[in-house]
Parts: structure tokens; C-alpha cells; sequence
């Protein structure tokens, strides 16, 4: 993961420009963000949700699960064309804003949904992504079920000594191993680890299970 060479990229890119004042815009009347310094969207936002760019397949296709205002898919499709992309969120604010940043940057192939995990019927992704959603064993609760096997989930986390321990017997029960943990710094005090999961087996029918119950009985 070159990170320079990945800012240069974003900072080269007028269309970030464009999310990030549309951004900015569109918080002022709905809470998309407690971030807003353009400094510190361009490296908690932007370069944080890019650094996954180089781990994905080309032409795959991605499920972003609670994508909030795009992240990370947003950047992730401005920096890899190739890529097709679903996104989800509880929040039909958040996907309204969604659909208009991806209207505004004339994007492709990308589609976001006012949909709960739970709820979705379409499957057999090569990969799902996930930021800032949940604790990891519930996260693969959502994301493990909806992978093609041999496809991989991929978790934007900041410390995970005590998560990836407790997500283990999850992983293993839905069908899923931990192929690898990318331990970086966005900046010198801020870490970052992208776990990378890979589904081995079928999960068991049934999951994700309805009614918040992956929230509120994790396994």
C-alpha cells in the first residue's frame, strides 16, 4: 500500500473536490459527518476509505453495508472505474445524498439503496466492504452471508486486539477465515487495520438474522 502515491492520486482528482463541497453543502441541513475540515476529510475520509484500492479484483462486484455518505465506496469508485458497486444504509437521508454525489460525478455501474442488510435479497458478491458499522462479530453476521464463495469481506477497523479475538467463533460459524490483518498510519497517531476475510464454506441458512438480532445477540 504506496499511501503517497494514493494521496497524489486523490489530490489530483477534481471530482473529490466536487464530494468534498457537496459534502460540506448537504451537512449543514443533514448530519452526514462530524468531520468537515477539508484537511481532515481528504485523510479520515477519502484516503481512508481508498486503501483498500489496490486488494480488489478488477471488475468485481462490491456490497458497501452502512456506506453512510459514500464511504468507502464513493472513493473507491472514482479511483477504480472498473469496479461495480452496491451500497446500502438504514438512513434514506444518507442514500438520498448518496445518489446524488454519484449523479454529480457522473458515475456508472454504482447503485445505492434505502435497504437494511437483513432485507437484501440480491447475493454472491466478490466482495463486501464495511466502515465504521460494527463490532467485527457483527459485521460478519451481515457481510459473510452475501459473498460468492471464495469472495472476501473487507473491514475498515482502527484497533482490533480485542475484536478479532471475540469474532473468531463467528467467522469459523459462517462459513469464513481470516485471510489477513493491514496494519497501517493514516498519520503518525493515527492507525488503522483493514481485516480481510475470506469465505471458505457456504454460511448457514438463515443469516443475516432479521430484527437487529446481529446487533443485539451477537454470536
Amino acid at each position: 500500500m504506496n499511501l503517497d502515491k494514493l494521496k497524489q492520486k486523490i489530490n489530483q482528482d477534481r471530482r473529490f473536490e466536487i464530494f468534498y463541497n457537496e459534502l460540506i453543502k448537504r451537512n449543514q441541513k443533514v448530519n452526514l459527518t462530524a468531520i468537515t475540515q477539508r484537511e481532515d476529510v481528504y485523510l479520515k475520509h477519502f484516503l481512508d476509505s481508498a486503501t483498500a484500492c489496490d486488494i480488489l479484483s478488477p471488475d468485481s462486484y462490491v456490497l458497501d453495508i452502512g456506506c453512510g455518505a459514500g464511504f468507502p465506496s464513493i472513493p473507491l469508485k472514482l479511483l477504480r472505474p472498473d469496479l461495480r458497486f452496491l451500497l446500502i444504509d438504514s438512513s434514506n437521508k444518507k442514500i438520498n445524498f448518496v445518489n446524488h454525489i454519484i449523479k454529480s460525478l457522473g458515475l456508472s455501474n454504482i447503485e445505492a439503496v434505502h435497504c437494511r442488510v437483513e432485507d437484501l435479497k440480491t447475493k454472491d458478491f466478490d466482495y463486501t466492504v464495511a466502515r465504521a458499522v460494527a463490532p467485527l462479530n457483527v459485521l460478519c453476521e451481515y457481510a459473510l452471508p452475501y459473498l460468492k464463495l471464495g469472495g472476501h469481506a473487507i473491514f475498515y477497523k482502527s484497533d482490533i486486539s480485542q475484536e478479532l479475538p471475540a469474532a473468531l467463533d463467528a467467522i469459523d460459524f459462517l462459513g469464513g477465515k481470516v485471510e489477513n490483518t493491514i496494519e497501517f498510519s493514516l498519520e503518525q497517531n493515527i492507525k488503522r487495520t483493514l481485516v480481510i476475510i475470506q469465505k471458505i464454506q457456504p454460511s448457514p441458512k438463515g443469516y443475516p438474522r432479521p430484527l437487529n438480532k446481529p446487533r443485539k445477540n451477537p454470536l
